[in-house]
């Protein structure tokens, strides 16, 4: 039997509670609220999701999200093109931006190498990164590569592998400070801790 009377919204909440960090709980409760709003309210909440889906693209130089082939971030004359900060997920350009302490590019990996996982440098944008810096008009601008993945042993793995791939590069490898604590992740420190991890990165060993 059904926990709910009506089949249709045990279906509804189902779906939210799919979603990351969602229980049944707070699903119902996203759905009765759903119920409560107008026709058109629903729509434009459905028609938002969709569109997400169907139209965001992921920018051909960073790999961040964006609504056209280049992202606004590297787009932005403004935009300090001699730093490019490698980053785990979309998220961290998220977290980082709201700082408001850094002004250089992105670079996103798409997550971290970690063998437990099958996750390997194939799996990741590192290809893409080592190009980006190495054969592009882009990459001779770049003095500086900041690695900002969380400082977890699969974060510090994927900074060596990377170092090691742009050892013949002429560009300084730095790596965050170690204010956002050890084993944490990058998106849930708070933006007080994270800007200042960037501003006191430190040089990174070859």
């Amino acid at each position: 039997m059904a926990e709910y009377s009506s089949e249709l919204f045990e279906r509804a909440v189902k779906q939210f509670a799919t979603l990351p960090g969602i229980g049944r709980k707070t699903a119902t409760r996203l759905v009765l609220n759903m119920l409560r709003r107008s026709d058109g309210e629903v729509e434009a909440f459905a028609n938002a999701l969709l569109h997400a889906k169907h139209d965001i693209i992921y920018c051909r130089h960073c790999h961040n999200i964006s609504d056209t082939e280049v992202c606004p971030i590297c787009a932005d004359p403004r935009r300090d093109k001699s730093t490019i900060c490698v980053v785990e997920n979309i998220q961290d350009v998220m977290a980082i931006e709201h700082t408001q302490q850094y002004r250089g590019l992105y670079h996103v990996l798409g997550g971290v190498i970690s063998p437990m996982e099958g996750i390997g440098p194939s799996e990741l944008e590192i290809a893409s990164l080592i190009d980006r810096v190495a054969n592009t008009e882009e990459g001779r601008a770049c003095k500086e590569i900041i690695f900002a993945l969380s400082p977890t042993l699969e974060g510090d793995t994927t900074n060596f592998f990377i170092s090691r791939k742009l050892a013949g590069v002429d560009v300084k490898l730095s790596v965050i400070a170690r204010g956002v604590q050890s084993g944490s992740e990058i998106e849930y420190a708070d933006e007080v801790t994270l800007g200042r991890a960037i501003l006191d990165r430190k040089e990174l060993a070859r």
